[in-house]
C-alpha cells in the first residue's frame, strides 16, 4: 500500500488536504515541531533566569532584546539577499546551535555571581532566537502556500508547533528538579539540528514546494536590498497595519507577563520550583492550543472569515482586561493568560500568517522578518517601560488593566481592517492568476 496515499487519507479525516500537499505538510510539521520543542525546553529556563536577575530589571532586559533584534536583522537580510532559502535557513539555525553550545560552557564554569549576568544575556538571546527561528519557518510557509491553502492548512501546521511546545515544556517540567538546566540546553541543540535536516528535505521537494503560481526555484537567491524589509514595512499601508496589529498584541502581552512575573516571584522562593511552574503553565496552554488547532482553527476561519477571526483575540483581551480590573486575583490572571496565549497560538497566529501570503516574495522574508522581530520586540519595549511608568505613577494591577482596555479596542478595529484588506487582495490575486476564459 502506498505510504503517501495512506498518510493523505489519514490527514483527510482531520483537515481538507490535497494529495500533492501531504508530503510537504508532513515535513513542515517535523520542521516546526523540532523548532518549538527546542525553544520550549529553554523558555522556562529563560523566564527563571529573568526573575533571578531581579524583576525590577526586566524592562532593561526587554530593551536589550530590542537592541539585539535591530543588530541581528541586517546580517539576516544580507543572507536572504545572497543565498537560496534552504542555505540561509541552515546557516541561521547553525549559528544559534553554536550559541547554545557556548552558553552551555559558560554556565558550567560561571560562579553564582557570574551566572546572574550570563542568565541576563541568555534571556535576551533566547528572546531574539525564538522570534527569528519561528519567523523564518513561517516565511517559508507563506512562500510555499497561497492564501487559500493557508486558510486550510496553517492551523494544522501550527498544531505541529504546539506538539513541539508540549514536548519541550514537558521535558523541562519533568527534569528541572532532577537535572541541571544547563544540560537541557544540549537537548535544544539536537532538536535544532533536526530542524535543519527538515529544511533540507523540504528543499529537495522542489516540485512540492512550488505550489503557488509563478514561484521561483529554491536555488534562486531572493535578492533585493538589505534594508528593504524595514523600508517596505513602513511604505506599504498594508504592511504598516500588520505592524500595528503586532505592536498592539505585544504591548498588551507584556502587561500580562509582568503581572505574572511579580506574582510568581512572591509565590515561589525556590528557583527550581519557579522553572517547573512556568513549564507547567506552558504545558496547559499548549494542550488547550492543540485541541483547538486540530479541530477548530480551520472551521473558525471558514465560518468567520479573515476579518472577524483577526478580532477574536482583541475581543478576548478587552473582556479579559475588564475582568482583571474588576477582580485582580491570581486565578483571573492565570485563566486570562492561558486563554489568551492559546487563542493566539491556535487562532490569531495562523490567521496572521495568512496575511503574508498576498505580498511580494521579497517581503515574505525581509519585511515579515522585520515585523516579526523588531516590531514585535518594539511592542515588548513599549509595554515594559509603559508598565514601569504606570507603576511609578501609582497604578496597581487594576489601573494597568483598565489602561489596556482601550489599547485592545484599537487592536480590534485594526484587525477588522486588515482582514477585509487581505480578502480583497487575495481575490484580486486569484482573478489575475485565473485563465482568461474564466474571468468575467
Amino acid at each position: 500500500m502506498d505510504a503517501d496515499g495512506v498518510a493523505h487519507r489519514l490527514l483527510r479525516r482531520v483537515i481538507e488536504v490535497r494529495s500533492d500537499e501531504a508530503r510537504v505538510l508532513g515535513w513542515s510539521w517535523l520542521y516546526i515541531f523540532s523548532v518549538l520543542s527546542s525553544y520550549y525546553i529553554i523558555r522556562p529556563i529563560r523566564d527563571e533566569m529573568g526573575i533571578a536577575g531581579g524583576v525590577e530589571n526586566l524592562p532593561w532586559l526587554f530593551t536589550g532584546t530590542l537592541v539585539g533584534m535591530m543588530v541581528a536583522n541586517p546580517p539576516f537580510a544580507a543572507l536572504v539577499r545572497k543565498l537560496p532559502r534552504a542555505r540561509f535557513i541552515s546557516v541561521a539555525y547553525r549559528f544559534f546551535i553554536a550559541n547554545l553550545l557556548l552558553f552551555f560552557l559558560l554556565l558550567k564554569v560561571a560562579t553564582p555571581e557570574q551566572s546572574i549576568w550570563v542568565g541576563r544575556i541568555f534571556f535576551i538571546w533566547t528572546s531574539v532566537f525564538n522570534l527569528f527561528v519561528v519567523s523564518v519557518f513561517w516565511a517559508l510557509m507563506v512562500d510555499v502556500f497561497d492564501s487559500e491553502q493557508g486558510k486550510r492548512l496553517f492551523g494544522f501546521i501550527a498544531a505541529g508547533a504546539t506538539l513541539g511546545s508540549i514536548l519541550g515544556s514537558s521535558l523541562t517540567a519533568t527534569l528541572a528538579r532532577q537535572v541541571s538546566s544547563t544540560y537541557l540546553l544540549l537537548g535544544s541543540v539536537v532538536l535544532l539540528e533536526v530542524a535543519v535536516f527538515s529544511v533540507r528535505r523540504l528543499s529537495r521537494l522542489s516540485e512540492g514546494l512550488l505550489l503557488t503560481p509563478g514561484a521561483r526555484s529554491d536555488e534562486a537567491p531572493i535578492g533585493g536590498k538589505v534594508l528593504s524589509g524595514m523600508t517596505h514595512a513602513f511604505k506599504s499601508a498594508y504592511l504598516l497595519n500588520i505592524s500595528i496589529y503586532m505592536l498592539l498584541y505585544t504591548i498588551t502581552s507584556t502587561f500580562l507577563y509582568f503581572e505574572q512575573a511579580a506574582i510568581v516571584n512572591r509565590s515561589f522562593a525556590d528557583r527550581a520550583a519557579r522553572t517547573a511552574f512556568f513549564a507547567e503553565v506552558d504545558l496547559l496552554v499548549n494542550v488547550l492550543t492543540l485541541a483547538t488547532q486540530l479541530f477548530l482553527t480551520e472551521r473558525i476561519l471558514r465560518l468567520l472569515g479573515m476579518a472577524l477571526t483577526l478580532t477574536v483575540l482583541p475581543a478576548l483581551s478587552v473582556l479579559g482586561f475588564v475582568t482583571l480590573g474588576l477582580a485582580p486575583t491570581v486565578a483571573i490572571i492565570v485563566t486570562f493568560q492561558v486563554l489568551r496565549r492559546s487563542g493566539n497560538f491556535a487562532v490569531a497566529r495562523p490567521t496572521r500568517e495568512v496575511l503574508f501570503t498576498v505580498i511580494p516574495r521579497e517581503d515574505k522574508y525581509k519585511a515579515k522578518s522585520f515585523i516579526d522581530t523588531v516590531i514585535y520586540r518594539s511592542g515588548d519595549q513599549i509595554g515594559a517601560w509603559s508598565y514601569a511608568l504606570l507603576s511609578f505613577l501609582g497604578l496597581g494591577m487594576t489601573g494597568i488593566a483598565f489602561v489596556a482596555v482601550p489599547i485592545s479596542a484599537a487592536w480590534l478595529l485594526n484587525g477588522l481592517w486588515l482582514g477585509r484588506k487581505q480578502e480583497a487582495m487575495a481575490a484580486s490575486t486569484a482573478e489575475s492568476d485565473a485563465p482568461i476564459s474564466t474571468i468575467r
